[in-house]
């Protein structure tokens, strides 16, 4: 009987009586020729929808799930792939696995209950061993028919997990996305049609090769890779990665694809001219460049095992099957680019808005792999392993040298030629993850790199340079003088090159209202800050005019105007500390420089009045106060604001300004209200804890809290309060260190030395009752008469005065 003429439910009745009789053996080799005809008109009548006479259900509810997992273990017969004679059937079966569950829920459910997903998962992993080890520059030579089973038994798997869960977990369980990856990369290298030099057919066949069948393999082959990522793409779960660092080797081919020499070779004779499989064959290197790509990004990001790979992988090859896949990942940044054959005449489909929407696609692969490079060297795992000092002629190791070598060819390219400012981000902000401690950024900063001076030229550091240039330059700097604090030569180079000037003058400080710029504010804040702090010479830098005859703002009016506009708390906050470090070194007692005569000394004391006289602003104590009444949950930067707040009233121009912004409401974006019910407490405390005195003191006036500098000095000094993101202030013991409170006692001694008036008075009447609670703990030894002492300190001035 004519297959054709069946019912799509006789079709399934002969399928499952022909599985009765391979299991007992009544039907030879070639029953499989008439199972591969009725299973094929099965699986046509299924590829699509017939209105009110959808089979579709009806047959899944049917055995026709299971005689197909059946079906399909009979004609493997225990072997990993099938024979050439039973191919043909078992391509027919796949064909109507995967168009029974095309948008069907219930019959995906029934299939993988039948256990016809993980039988093809079997089957794919059979092909897989056909594979050898290690990734392949020359495709697998492989059969039509077996080309065709491989890609439908991809488009089962993709068919029957699409929006459904249960297939997904359960293929991402059985590791299939390694499998399709070493299939579709032995199958379809990337560019191997560049330089095939094998045959596509194994064996004898390959004396048939013809154009055509060339063609249909090579389409095939595309079709089924194509298929591979798209499952791959559909499997991806945030949660739990589909990769670890072996399958790194194959997703680096397609970058080494795309890089000389492979990416400048001839293409061979038969694809030497424009054609739609050449075009195609375009197409698909691309696709697999960008999967790759996309992949390499992401699992740096999330898998810490790849990052560690990766740079065990660049000092030894044989971690990666002697694919060294960072110097590949590094090479794609330097070297890689566009196919030379998008741009030829007439190529098959490619317009120039093609051209260019790739190009894009080009760039933001790269940029994906550059994602990638500076994560992986983020790790600080991984700082040990890539900066190597065992080799005197490349300081820091091949990978620091390399890196930095791009941003030094930047420089001496200048904005011209072949200077490449990807090149540039790339090496910045991998060298800023390598740099967060102090060995590194010496080896940085010392000779042969005498990477400030890099970073501080005008090319790097300019008004006119990009703002994604200026992150990773700025970011780097910002790491590199973190790291040196505690450093006088890795200070000394910072000095030299000028990075204080540089930063001020490059125009990051100015306004800008984009994410990016923020980050780039706040490294710029960072390095700043910490260049100034007990760096006289850069505080005066920072505060003076430069002498010049147009000079620009002041970094101090920079920094202020920019605490002043921003909306952010970071910036708002760092910003601030410069003030504080700012203060602390010009306060502090600098010992006169060998070299320097009395006139040079006139001269320098000249100076640091000037910018004393500047720091004593409504603006600077303003934004200190600002500083103290934001962080109430940040101990060490109320400390920082308190003490630089006493050291500007010591000045005699100082005190006054200090008291009056202390008693002033604080501006309302700094922090709610304390809540009254907060402040006064119902019954007040006789507790003799000195951690958390429960004290109340309404003050002769009995006002009510404010939101005052005033009013959090006096809660910081109670220790009963405690920021809260919900519920904004309650009550807590051991807020804050007995340390920063006796600092508050030293603010409110020296804030009302000099001074009088009602301010003064306003103060002593809110302050007093507290202090006395606390000076009754001055007896003994430890932090509790350090605080109570303080405290006593205070009282006794008072009562002098």
């Amino acid at each position: 009987m004519d297959p054709t003429t069946l019912s799509c439910m006789k079709c399934a009745s002969n399928l499952s009586a022909l599985l009765v009789g391979f299991s007992t053996d009544i039907y030879g080799d070639d029953s499989w020729r008439n199972l591969e005809l009725i299973a094929q008109h099965l699986a046509n009548y299924l590829r699509k929808r017939h209105g009110p006479e959808d089979y579709h259900t009806p047959l899944g509810s049917t055995t026709l799930p299971q005689d197909l997992t059946s079906l399909l273990g009979v004609a493997l017969n225990g072997a990993p792939i099938p024979d050439d004679v039973r191919t043909p059937a078992v391509l027919e079966i796949l064909r109507v696995g995967a168009n029974l569950c095309v948008d069907h829920d219930q019959n995906r459910g029934n299939l993988l209950e039948a256990g016809f997903p993980q039988a093809v998962v079997s089957l794919l992993e059979g092909y897989s061993e056909l594979v050898p080890s290690g990734p392949q520059a020359d495709p697998l030579p492989l059969s039509i028919p077996h080309l065709e089973v491989i890609k439908i038994a991809i488009g089962v798997l993709l068919n029957t997990s699409l929006g459904f869960n249960p297939v997904k977990f359960r293929l991402i369980s059985l590791e299939v996305a390694m499998t399709l990856v070493r299939l579709s990369s032995a199958l379809y290298p990337v560019g191997s049609w560049m330089r095939c030099a094998n045959s596509l057919f194994p064996g004898d066949q390959a004396l048939e090769e013809t154009p055509m069948r060339i063609a249909e393999s090579w389409n095939i082959r595309i079709a089924l890779s194509n298929w591979a990522w798209r499952l791959i793409t559909e499997l991806r779960d945030d949660e739990h990665p589909l990769f670890d660092p072996q399958v790194l080797p194959y997703l680096v081919q397609p970058l080494i694809a795309f890089t000389p020499p492979l990416l400048t070779a001839p293409p061979p004779p038969n694809l030497a001219h424009p054609s739609p499989l050449r075009t195609s064959l375009l197409q698909a290197d691309f696709e697999l460049l960008s999967d790759s790509c996309s992949q390499l990004e992401s699992l740096a990001l999330d898998v810490e095992d790849v990052r560690l790979s990766l740079a065990r992988g660049f000092q030894f090859p044989a971690e990666h099957q002697d694919v060294s896949c960072l110097i590949a990942m590094l090479d794609f940044i330097e070297h890689g680019n566009y196919a030379p054959l998008w741009y030829v005449q007439h190529e098959a489909s490619f317009s120039m808005a093609d051209v260019r929407n790739q190009e894009k696609a080009f760039d933001d692969c790269k940029a994906a792999v550059i994602k990638a490079v500076v994560e992986m060297s983020g790790e600080d795992k991984n700082i040990d392993v890539l900066v190597d000092e065992s080799d005197p002629t490349k300081q820091g190791g091949s990978y620091v040298s390399r890196l930095v070598n791009w941003i030094r060819n930047f420089v001496l390219g200048g904005m011209h030629g072949n200077a490449r400012d990807d090149l540039v981000i790339c090496a910045t902000l991998s060298l800023g993850n390598l740099v967060r401690r102090e060995p590194q950024s010496t080896l940085l900063l010392s000779p042969p790199h005498n990477i400030a001076q890099l970073l501080s030229s005008e090319v790097l550091l300019s008004q006119s340079t990009d703002i994604k240039l200026k992150h990773g330059v700025v970011g780097l700097l910002k790491h590199l003088s973190q790291a040196s604090c505690n450093s006088p030569p890795n200070r000394v180079a910072l000095n030299n090159a000028k990075v204080v000037e540089r930063v001020l003058f490059s125009g990051v400080l100015d306004e800008r209202s984009d994410a990016m710029a923020d980050v780039v504010q706040v490294n710029a804040i960072g390095i700043v800050k910490h260049l100034c702090n007990g760096s006289l010479d850069n505080s005066l830098k920072v505060i003076l005019p430069a002498e010049t005859d147009y000079p620009p703002p002041t970094g101090l009016s920079q920094v202020l105007s920019l605490i002043k506009r921003s909306d952010k708390v970071t910036i708002k906050s760092e910003g601030t500390r410069i003030i504080v470090n700012l203060v602390k070194s010009l306060w502090s007692n600098e010992p006169p420089k060998e070299y320097q005569n009395v006139e040079e000394i006139h001269v320098r004391q000249q100076k640091r009045d000037k910018a004393i006289t500047a720091l004593l602003s409504p603006s600077c104590i303003e934004a200190l106060t600002a500083l103290l009444g934001r962080s109430l949950k940040y101990p060490v930067l109320v400390n920082e604001a308190v003490v630089a707040l006493s050291l500007l009233s010591t000045h005699r121009d100082g005190g006054t300004l200090v008291l009056r912004a202390i008693v002033s409401p604080l501006p309302t974006e700094v922090t709610p209200s304390i809540p009254n019910s907060m402040a006064i407490p119902a019954t007040p405390s006789t507790s003799s804890e000195v951690e958390s005195p429960n004290i109340w003191s309404p003050g002769a006036r009995h006002r009510p809290p404010q939101n005052r500098a005033l009013d959090h000095l006096v809660s910081i000094l109670r220790n009963i309060y405690k920021n809260d993101d919900t519920q904004g202030l309650r009550l807590a013991a051991t807020s804050y260190p007995n340390e920063v409170r006796t600092n508050v006692c030293s603010l409110f001694g020296q804030v009302t030395k000099h001074t009088s008036g009602e301010d003064v008075d306003t103060i002593q009447d809110e302050v007093k009752p507290v202090l006395e609670e606390l000076s009754r703990h001055s007896q003994g030894l430890g932090r509790e008469s350090m605080l109570g002492n303080a405290a006593k300190r205070v009282l006794d001035m008072w009562a002098q005065a």
